[in-house]
């Protein structure tokens, strides 16, 4: 360990900090950076850019007042400097300036020159107890950015902090960004530091909160903000410091560097006299900023909500064993003053239930549950119904949670929108090698978010209800034994206008499969519950039966190799303040080498070569396109550096491949199973119509009913009819509008009808929306006034290729018939052009669904009162069946001398 010089050997030395997962520790304890900026300043008598000694001293005794451990300097600091701050408990954050405000790439004089300081720099304070992080770069200009591209810049960035970890191999290393530069990605740092200057409450959380999603699985760390007290009154600016701080820690960073410690600043060769950004003055004198931050600072961090609410966890377990012991363990370390566990054993035949029994006897706040085994959602259901909180969160026994999990949940939950809430699950460090495999392979547990704070889904082992909305819908569909449930519930409660956010501070570690079997046996449960869930949910399912997310699913690289590549709005010339990397939503065929179907029929397609080269052919382009996006994905996974193997990549490429089959393989068997047992128990309705089965045919019908009208899906992505209730006085004008401003923000080309369109023999149409050059989708909408605000929303219409694509394919089709016989290459050409042209039209008639179900989506999240249930005090929904069905009523209730025809109804 090093010893601190100049007569301070006695000071006990500091921990270095490490990061783990979205946060940094010091030893086995989380370590919340509280910093301010030093300097720069005029030379002392040594020449250095630091004040004399007893000033510096001074400065870390009024910090340690404060609550402030960390400073950041912008240039290489002295050991004695750094001894002083060691034996004031004060970390370093050491910037290394090098000239980035030049095009320092375009002379191998000056990069060769850049990565000698950053060595030499580095060397000479190597391994000193204070130094917290080597900061490699300070807000390189957009504009250089832009000169030299991206992605050389993130490369030398990378040599750079290679360089630091040779030197300092304890050492963390970062750099500090700016909005300007956001999409620079650099996963190589051990945490992300971004300088934000945001003086709008509102604007500020928001961005906070995309920098979390930026950061990925790094810890963030605000690395400065401020405001000059010159140009604001003091008391504005520590009003200012104060909601900043609360609200970065709030929202999960960890840590902050406030801009600056003092007004003495030097820089340009002078003393900058026109701004005065410190929370002390040039003579040390505290300004009303100091108490602001010292009132944050100085408190157990983070903070808890007002009115913290009781909060419900629940862990199903089933032969968990292996991992009970420390699910368990981690709740000991949680900060959170009213929560309480529920343990439900859900009929478990090893050691899981004494266990939780042994936790029960020594833990006051944890509960055992003991039951037969009757599966995942029962067992959770169990638990929401014996818990006392108002929140019930779900963890799984293969998990263990932060600290501080429940912390953030309560700040998450005092935004009044949300009934539910989720947050990432991370692999942990520790787990083995085929674990860490797994992890970066593809169909692991995640959450898909719509916005940064808005999600479409979250994983069942780390989510969290308002119990009144989770048991006003029933709970979990006890259909789902093993998984899907989590899925269904969240569709459920957006399908009744309720919005589920997601908190990126809420963490939980969770453990992966460690075996290649048990990845595998995990992957055909999920095929299992994609097969469940797929009637039920007809309209989120792509044809081929995967998932149709509306939002983007996290850290998903499956189809990034044919995706089209993220967008970056750099503003005219390159000068917007806030350049933004924007991650369009992948398209069927980006996903499509990855698929089961794709996969069959390539192999299909080359054992056919004996009859048709061209069909040979045709197979291995397929089958290469595969292996293409495999390597890919191998190339792009990231292992911790213990398991970066060849070994490691070869399995990653071995589960790529094997997941989408014996997944997709499972869902086809497990629909097909049960559409027979369908057939032997069907509704009485026709398959159209098992959706309105009255509610006393439900118990015999059940899933299986539902089920029997999966093969009428495909039919269902060409003509499309969605309904929705609303209660706030919604008009078409309205809901036009709102779709018209999703067009415009999407930059989707639409047309309105412009009143001459329609025909006797076409369709009518409001508004045509291209899903690209070979297929359009035609929308209509209509609102029903049922009285007072109560409206009944319809929006239907087709999606249909254009009549260019249908002629080409026409005309391809017609060369390979006449030319059959006669000139046979020229038919196979024809041929192979017909089966490429009616691949792009199929890919494109995804899209164009995919952007149908976006603008629903999008309607039913943005337009208040809106619900799939109608609103009145019973819970109950009618069920508006196709038109068909509807007329028949209507003439068997004139027949009947009935009043109106009758309406099904269904428990909500």
């Amino acid at each position: 360990m090093f010893q601190i010089e100049d007569g301070l050997a006695g000071v006990e030395s500091l921990p270095r900090v490490r990061a783990k997962g979205r946060y940094l520790f010091a030893g086995e304890d989380k370590f919340f950076i509280k910093g301010v900026t030093y300097g720069p300043f005029p030379e002392n008598s040594r020449g250095e850019p630091l004040p004399e000694d007893a000033t510096v001293d001074h400065d870390f005794e009024l910090m340690r007042r404060a609550g402030v451990n960390a400073i950041r300097v912008y240039y290489v600091p002295p050991r004695r400097f750094l001894d002083i701050a060691a034996r004031h408990g004060i970390r370093v954050m050491v910037g290394i300036p090098w000239p980035q405000h030049l095009c320092f790439l375009d002379q191998w004089e000056v990069k060769e020159d850049i990565q000698k300081t950053v060595r030499e720099a580095v060397a000479s304070l190597a391994g000193h107890p204070a130094i917290l992080a080597w900061l490699i770069g300070n807000e390189i200009p957009s504009h250089i950015v832009r000169w030299h591209g991206a992605g050389k810049v993130e490369k030398f960035l990378a040599k750079l902090a290679a360089i630091v970890r040779e030197e300092d191999p304890e050492g963390m290393v970062t750099y500090a960004n700016y909005p300007s530069t956001e999409y620079l990605r650099l996963p190589f740092l051990d945490f992300l530091s971004i300088n934000v200057y945001l003086h709008d409450p509102k604007a500020f959380r928001s961005y906070v909160k995309r920098l979390q999603n930026v950061a990925g699985e790094l810890p963030l760390v605000l690395s400065e903000f401020g405001m000059d007290s010159l140009r604001n009154s003091e008391e504005h600016v520590a009003e200012t410091l104060s909601w900043q701080l609360a609200s970065a820690f709030e929202l999960g960073v960890s840590g902050t560097m406030v801009f600056a410690w003092t007004d003495e600043w030097y820089t340009g060769g002078h003393l900058i006299e026109d701004w005065k950004f410190g929370i002390v003055s040039d003579v040390r004198k505290p300004k009303p900023a100091y108490k602001a931050v010292a009132d944050v600072y100085r408190q157990k961090l983070p903070m808890l909500p007002a009115n913290a609410p009781f909060i419900s966890v629940v862990v199903c377990a089933y032969n968990a064993e292996s991992t009970m012991d420390g699910c368990l363990k981690s709740f000991a370390k949680v900060a959170y003053p009213h929560f309480e566990v529920i343990v439900v054993d859900d009929g478990s035949t090893d050691a899981t239930g004494e266990i939780s029994d042994r936790h029960a006897a020594a833990a006051p706040y944890i509960h055992v549950i003991h039951q037969p085994n009757l599966g995942l959602s029962a067992a959770r259901n169990v638990g929401m119904n014996a818990a006392r909180g108002e929140i019930v969160a779900y963890t799984d026994s293969d998990c263990y949670v932060d600290p501080h999990w429940l912390h953030y949940m309560a700040w998450a939950f005092t935004d009044e929108r949300f009934i539910a809430v989720g947050g990432p699950n991370l692999a942990p460090l520790e787990d083995n090698r085929t674990a860490a495999c797994v992890a970066v392979s593809p169909g692991a547990p995640t959450h898909v978010l719509l916005t940064d704070e808005i999600a479409e889904h979250i994983p069942g082992c780390n989510m969290a209800y308002r119990k009144e909305y989770l048991a006003g819908i029933g709970g979990f569909d006890a259909t789902y034994r093993a998984a899907g449930d989590d899925v269904d519930v969240c569709w459920r409660l957006q399908d009744q206008g309720h919005i589920i956010g997601f908190s990126a501070a809420m963490t939980v570690w969770h453990h992966r499969r460690n075996t290649v079997s048990a990845y595998l046996k995990q992957q055909k449960g999920y095929g299992r519950a994609e097969a469940l869930l797929l009637p039920k949910h007809k309209t989120r399912f792509n044809m081929l039966g995967n998932s149709r997310w509306a939002g983007r699913i996290y850290g998903d690289i499956s189809g990034a190799l044919l995706a089209a590549r993220p967008i970056v709005y750099h503003g005219a010339f390159g000068m917007g303040l806030f350049q933004t990397l924007y991650e369009p939503k992948g398209s069927l065929a980006a996903y499509l080498p990855l698929s089961m179907e794709w996969m069959v029929l390539a192999v299909a397609a080359m054992l056919a070569a004996p009859l048709s080269y061209v069909a040979g052919g045709a197979g291995l382009v397929m089958a290469a396109m595969t292996l293409a996006f495999v390597a890919y994905r191998v190339s792009k996974a990231r292992l911790p550096e213990c398991h970066d193997t060849m070994a490691s990549r070869l399995t990653i490429a071995g589960l790529t491949l094997a997941q989408p089959v014996l997944r997709g393989w499972t869902r086809y068997k497990t629909v097909w199973g049960l559409r027979s047992a369908a057939g032997r128990n069907a509704c009485p309705l026709p398959l159209a119509d098992t959706a309105a089965c009255d509610e006393a045919d439900l118990p015999r019908v059940g899933i299986l009913g539902r089920l029997a009208a999966t093969g009428g899906i495909l039919a269902h992505r060409l003509s499309f009819h969605r309904f929705f209730w609303n209660n706030k006085g919604l008009e078409r004008d309205e809901l036009l509008g709102s779709i018209i401003g999703l067009m415009r923000t999407l930059d989707v080309s639409y047309a309105l009808d412009s009143g001459f369109a329609a025909s006797s023999a076409t369709p009518p149409w409001d508004l045509s929306v291209k899903g690209g050059r070979l297929t359009t989708a035609r929308l209509r909408v209509t609102v029903e006034n049922h009285g007072g605000e109560k409206r009944f929303v319809r929006m239907a219409g087709s999606v249909l290729p254009s009549g260019l694509s249908t002629a080409a394919l026409a005309v391809c089709l017609g060369l390979a018939a006449g030319f059959a016989l006669v000139q046979p290459a020229v038919a196979l050409a024809a041929c192979a052009l017909a089966l490429g042209l009616a691949g792009w039209m199929v890919a494109g008639l995804y899209r164009a669904a995919s952007l149908v179900a976006t603008i629903t989506q999008y309607v039913m999240v943005t337009r208040p009162g809106c619900s799939m249930t109608e609103p009145k005090d019973e819970r109950v929904a009618r069920v508006v069946r196709p038109q068909k069905a509807a007329d028949a009523d209507a003439d068997a209730a004139a027949e009947a001398g009935a009043a109106e025809p009758a309406v099904e109804t269904v428990a909500a």
